[in-house]
């Protein structure tokens, strides 16, 4: 099957502050592919360069090697012109529905902005408004309404539902559910899967959970100093990891138990020192 989305070594260094100063490079040789109707998980901790990749892939932070391609084209380095038609295939959901929204608008406006920006009429706009609305679960009075009178969990909705305003073949998740609890988390990502089931859309979910990509993704890659560690099926990741770093990211996740929690964390100190 070809690829919707590859990425080749790709690299990316950010402009020193000082004269003739080098910083590090983010991202250091990445490669990876994400086929039709696929979720790959990209997870890793804080400064690992998962969002930044993201980031890359939507043109918001400019690569300095290697190559983007999106269905056989290449993004890697297209102007911010070039990429707007590009919106029509490729979405972004971010990680805080608080402010990722327009406070000013009510959600009939949030979502149809998208659409009477690709041409279509105002009547159009509406009924696509209301079975956007209804594939994400919430009613049609929902229309009429501000953000701020929604729950965390009702905006992300809302957001997903922009997303999909324009039927893309590709959504970047950037952490969608890590402002919300665990029941909303669940409930979002089932929502997420269905949506994948009936669209065929692919994500690139980016999260520092493994026990969310556990629930969401078809594969894992596991990001650690800018650089790709481990990749695989998602089941053989989350239980049989072949990295210290990814063996340490499973250790991460809390337990009721204290004994067995100080044992996790002595564990996981050791595995990251192995990592380093």
């Amino acid at each position: 099957m070809t690829a919707l989305l590859t990425i080749d070594d790709l690299r990316l260094r950010y402009p020193g502050r000082g004269f003739r100063s080098a910083s590090p490079e983010v991202l250091r040789g990445i490669s990876l592919e994400i086929a039709p109707g696929e979720t790959l998980g990209l997870v890793g901790e804080s400064g690992s360069g998962k969002t930044t990749l993201g980031r890359a892939v939507l043109g918001l932070a400019n690569p300095t090697g290697g190559s983007i391609t999106f269905q056989g084209e290449d993004i890697t380095r297209l102007s911010q012109k070039q990429r707007r038609p590009l919106a029509k295939r490729l979405q972004v959901i971010f990680q805080d529905p608080y402010t990722s929204l327009n406070p000013v608008l009510q959600i009939s406006e949030i979502l149809s902005e998208p659409i009477v920006a690709q041409g279509v009429s105002a009547a159009d706009s509406r009924k696509t408004v209301s079975r956007l609305l209804d594939q994400v679960g919430l009613p049609s009075n929902a229309a009429q309404r501000y953000p701020r009178e929604f729950s965390g969990g009702q905006r992300q909705r809302v957001a997903i539902a922009r997303a999909l305003a324009l039927e893309p073949r590709l959504i970047v998740c950037d952490e969608p559910v890590s402002a919300l609890d665990l029941s909303t988390q669940a409930r979002v990502l089932d929502l997420l899967v269905d949506i994948q089931r009936n669209t065929g859309v692919s994500y690139l979910f980016i999260t520092h959970d493994l026990s969310v990509v556990r629930h969401i993704s078809h594969r894992v890659a596991v990001m650690y100093k800018g650089e790709l560690v481990e990749t695989g099926p998602v089941a053989e990741v989350t239980t049989t990891p072949q990295h210290e770093y990814t063996r340490s990211l499973l250790l991460s996740a809390p337990t009721a138990d204290p004994d067995l929690q100080r044992e996790r964390r002595a564990l996981r100190r050791r595995l990251r020192e192995a990592a380093a």
